[in-house]
């Protein structure tokens, strides 16, 4: 028997955040079968009938569905899981009809985009990993073995910016030139762009985007594919063999001493001989989707941020986090204060919805890309990597860059908004300020503003689902999925939202349900994450159930890692209120705490019909390798 404890303080109040997250729960079970019903065919594939003429677009189909395993880890309807493994299943033979797959991976592609694609994989993964093994471990070896053409052992590199499963697609387009649009063009301007057009009344093809491009940006390796050490990591918690290890060492090990080299900020390119700028002449900046063209921070950062959590959990090495903390020192200390208004952002569009009334308020930004020209494209801070390296350290360093950022900032952190961004995420900033203690009424804010987002997303769905979707509008599915979780991750796990771009989860802690053996919340069960030290993680746990008991078991960390050392929790001292035995006439119970030594991954907690409890975890991190294991894979002693 694990240890465990039995929950004693009676559910007098149930509070407003509890009512609300049970509420969300019942709303999303019901948004994600309208979705279904109303987008897909009965094979699980998207209702889509045109072709698709570019390299772009497969990453579009599996995003539409990346969050729908993590709404069932978290406690999603049981059948969830396998609605989202049908439509991983239907999208990848639509895929594959349309010619972007073969052997069920993308054909060649960058990591930005496949990271997208791969999240929902991912999570498939995570919930069900004797079902998904296989296809993991035969993706990642499309990296880790060089037979199959990516990786160049050698130098230490990944062959090509567009890489996948067919060798024999080269490049970065199929025809005379990069398909970039003329609107794509006005907000991110050319790649190359020290380059000269050959006519430069714009008459004639812009070698920017043919000749030059393919010679100088298609080959070699680029720092997006930094990513591609989540599908990695992914293969070695599934199957702790050591070459995935051994992969992710000498992968990101290679990228950190290039980075190391550049006076700590990370180069977007390497030549296929292993210099660094050796196509770009001598430049460390200008790859494809690297520092100058078209995303600079939210590409190279994420990956980067994603490579080095993998190499750390991968090998136990903090100096892995190296490869990100200098270049975001560096953005921070070129950081200007300025209106949003008045910056030269290229990401205009996200910035007016998340920042809402606060376009005009001078606040912190930071440059995003770099070329000849020096730093330009300043934006607010995305908060994802800054809040993933202090989730992951719990380092007072990285708290402090949090605070600066929040000093610099113009606009108020405990402000909740009701958008929605492409990651699903974008909240971090009211989020960390509830974990500082000034944000008291977070939980229900949020929980307000995802209701918000679903029926937004629901009235969406009306307008469109009898509509034919063609190739321009693609990204539709996305925009109308209303699946959400970012608040449901924050408050129950204790964790912010993937790193979407490949990342895989963090968290504080899981659940599983002891009655349905299958992770996630119980049906009546609510939980509240208002603390994350790891010496002190304070975890709020409510059966809202008036006739049923629960029981629900609580993991340290995503995959087990983390180890219990002992729970503090509340206790019902007076005997009358226990099981149920109200006597109002004696005033509220009296409450204390007791102390029970865990020492391991997982603690029980019974959860008696109307009770809840308060625990105070002590966390060790990182004691453990990551795993996909459950507390129901084997007997416990």
């Amino acid at each position: 028997m694990y240890p465990a404890i039995t929950a004693s303080v009676p559910l007098l109040e149930p509070p407003g955040w509890a009512i609300a997250q049970r509420e969300l729960f019942d709303l999303l079970d019901y948004a994600w079968r309208r979705f279904e019903h109303d987008f897909t065919s009965l094979d699980g594939r998207l209702t889509y009938h045109e072709r698709l003429t570019s390299r772009d677009g497969a990453d579009d189909f599996y995003e539409t569905f990346f969050n729908w395993p993590q709404l069932y880890l978290l406690g999603g309807a049981d059948d969830l899981l396998a609605a989202a493994e049908h439509h991983w299943e239907g999208v990848t033979r639509q895929l594959t009809e349309l010619g972007m797959l073969r052997d069920e991976y993308e054909r060649g592609y960058d990591w930005f985009h496949q990271g997208e694609s791969l999240q929902l994989f991912y999570f498939l993964c995570m919930a069900a990993p004797q079902r998904w093994a296989e296809r993991a471990l035969r993706f990642a070896d499309l990296y880790v073995d060089p037979a199959h053409g990516n990786y160049d052992p050698r130098h230490r590199i990944i062959r090509r910016p567009h890489n996948g499963s067919d060798p024999r697609r080269h490049g970065l387009f199929d025809g005379e030139s990069y398909p970039w649009l003329p609107e794509e063009a006005r907000m991110y301007g050319f790649p190359l762009d020290w380059l000269p057009p050959d006519d430069p009344a714009g008459r004639g093809p812009d070698p920017r985007l043919g000749d030059q491009m393919r010679r100088r940006m298609g080959v070699g390796d680029t720092a997006v594919n930094l990513a591609a050490s989540g599908l990695v990591l992914n293969a070695l918690i599934l199957s702790g063999e050591q070459r995935y290890r051994d992969w992710i060492a000498d992968y990101v090990g290679a990228w950190l001493k290039r980075a190391a080299a550049n006076g700590g900020i990370i180069p977007d390119n390497v030549a296929p001989d292993g210099t660094v700028g050796g196509l770009l002449e001598g430049r460390w900046y200008g790859g494809h989707y690297g520092w100058s063209w078209p995303h600079g921070w939210y590409s190279v950062g994420h990956a980067a941020a994603i490579a080095a959590l993998a190499a750390v959990a991968a090998t136990g090495d903090e100096s892995f986090l190296d490869l990100v903390r200098p270049t975001l020192e560096e953005l921070v200390s070129q950081g200007k204060v300025m209106a949003f208004t008045d910056a030269d952002s290229s990401l205009r569009s996200r910035w007016v919805a998340q920042l809402g009334a606060d376009v005009d308020t001078p606040t912190l930004h930071i440059p995003f890309r770099y070329a000849d020209k020096g730093w330009f494209d300043y934006n607010p801070m995305l908060m994802a990597v800054p809040t993933a390296l202090w989730h992951h350290s719990a380092a007072p360093a990285d708290w402090q860059l949090i605070d600066r950022l929040r000093t610099g900032s113009g606009y108020d952190w405990r402000t909740v908004r009701a958008f929605r961004n492409k990651e699903e995420a974008g909240h971090e900033e009211p989020w960390l300020a509830f974990l500082a203690g000034d944000n008291p009424g977070y939980p229900e804010e949020i929980l307000a503003a995802a209701q918000a987002q679903v029926r937004h997303r629901l009235a969406r769905m009306e307008r469109y689902r009898d509509k034919e979707i063609p190739e321009a509008d693609i990204h539709l599915w996305q925009q109308s999925n209303p699946v959400v979780t970012e608040a449901l991750v924050q408050l129950t796990w204790g964790g912010p939202q993937v790193i979407y771009n490949g990342g895989l989860q963090q968290a504080r802690v899981r659940y599983y349900d002891v009655h349905g053996e299958r992770p996630g919340l119980p049906r009546s069960v609510a939980a509240l994450v208002s603390r994350i030290d790891p010496q002190a993680t304070v975890v709020d746990l409510v059966n809202l159930d008036p006739l049923a008991d629960e029981e629900v078991i609580v993991q340290a960390g995503p995959f087990a890692e983390h180890t219990i050392r002992s729970a503090q929790h509340t206790l019902c001292a007076d005997a009358s209120w226990i099981g149920g035995l109200y006597d109002y006439g004696h005033g509220l119970p009296t409450v204390t705490s007791a102390v029970t030594p865990v020492d391991g991954p997982w603690l029980l907690v019974r959860l008696p019909r109307s009770t809840t409890v308060r625990l105070t975890l002590q966390l060790d991190l990182r004691t453990q390798p990551p795993s996909y294991r459950t507390p129901f894979d084997a007997t416990p002693t």
